[in-house]
């Protein structure tokens, strides 16, 4: 099935308020240029290098979304024209796209990740100490960056129960978060998590994002 028919698939899958990311990591772009001539915009990459390159040759009316682990050192090469960063997993990290952005005079959203996953490779915040980082990232005066939410990734298994209970974790840290800190913030609005994989279950769940890979593009190009 073409790529066109994939994503097709797919957003007739999703309800109308759940933004779909169409993740085209390790994809050539003739294979992003058929996803965009059926309609995807916003597409999400993890690799710095990679998303600099895609975005100084493909169509500027795309929006980028940085999904990956982002290094500090590398902010200042995306900072230009990201659209969102999803993965932001330190206090440190957050300082320096606050930073960049202020060179590039621009906001520059972001999300921050919480490690739901029952795997050590994955990254983020601790669920149980979520409000006190929150509390930090509030008090400081960080005009340049824009917290509109959480992400999260769970565990690579096909435990459906687990899951779900990992996708559960974030949705009540997320509602926990909005009932006080963002109260009263309606920019605070987005929970990405589900892929290719779980993406249903991520949605029954409450997520308002999320970021299908193979199931529109095909099986992943290792280089």
């Amino acid at each position: 099935m073409s790529i066109a028919n994939q994503l097709k698939k797919v957003q007739e899958n999703i309800p109308q308020e759940v933004t779909l990311v169409a993740v085209s990591k390790t994809k050539p772009d003739e294979d992003l240029m058929e996803a965009y001539q059926a309609g995807a915009r916003i597409l999400g990459e993890n690799k710095v290098q990679e998303l600099v390159g895609k975005f100084e040759r493909l169509p500027k009316d795309i929006e980028w979304h940085m999904i990956g682990h982002l290094q500090s050192n590398k902010v200042k090469y995306i900072a230009p024209f990201v659209s969102l960063i999803h993965a932001v997993d330190s206090l440190k990290l957050l300082k320096e796209i606050n930073k960049e952005a202020k060179k590039n005079d621009r906001i520059i959203d972001c999300l921050i990740q919480l490690h739901i996953a029952n795997e050590d490779s994955k990254f983020g915040f601790n669920p149980s100490n979520i409000d006190e980082v929150i509390k930090e990232v509030n008090s400081k005066d960080w005009g340049n960056i824009r917290i509109l939410g959480l992400m999260g990734m769970a565990t690579f298994t096909d435990d459906k129960k687990q899951v779900r209970q990992e996708f559960r974790t974030l949705k009540q840290s997320f509602d926990q978060i909005k009932a006080t800190v963002y109260k009263n913030k309606p920019d605070f609005n987005t929970i990405s998590m589900g892929m290719s994989g779980d993406y249903r279950i991520a949605i029954e769940e409450g997520s308002t994002m999320v970021r299908v890979g193979s199931t529109i593009f095909g099986a992943r190009n290792y280089h």
